[in-house]
């Protein structure tokens, strides 16, 4: 079997998103939020720093862009149930995760209550040498009560 350790570790959490897979994302969308982000890589005017906690703060009836940090401390699955959470009380939420298929929380939010479109390619985030060695793809979750 393959050796897998330190293959997907990495120190940093503020990868940038690259601009062409938010670009294609938010002419259809128009996003008003960044769900997760900082001032010098929001891809919104509004934005949630890590300060602020989106874990633990309303997102609202905006329309939210995530690219959620998974690494070390951060649990992706916690991510993806907010989202979902969100979309109850008003909040379309369209996430960029890696696309672990083979999880529980996959299966039971984002096949369940989602919206999955895969994303081809490895793209490379910003600052990284090398395009992510992991399939990634959008979770889109729709208000559930309109925006």
């Amino acid at each position: 079997m393959a050796g897998f350790k330190g293959k997907f570790d990495s120190n940093r959490q503020d990868w940038e998103t690259p601009k062409e897979l938010f670009d294609t994302v938010d002419a259809e969308f128009h996003f008003t939020l960044d769900a997760a982000a900082s001032e010098s890589n929001r891809k919104v005017k509004k934005f949630i720093s890590a300060e602020q906690d989106a874990m633990t703060r309303s997102w609202g009836k905006h329309v939210c862009w995530l690219n959620p940090p998974y690494g070390k401390g951060h649990k992706l699955s916690a991510w993806v149930k907010k989202a979902y959470q969100e979309s109850l009380t008003g909040a379309t939420t369209v996430m960029l995760i890696p696309a672990r298929t083979n999880t529980n929380w996959f299966h039971d939010y984002c096949l369940k209550h989602g919206e999955v479109r895969f994303v081809r390619g490895r793209p490379k985030f910003g600052g990284a040498d090398h395009g992510l060695p992991q399939p990634l793809c959008f979770i889109i979750f729709k208000s559930k009560h309109g925006s």
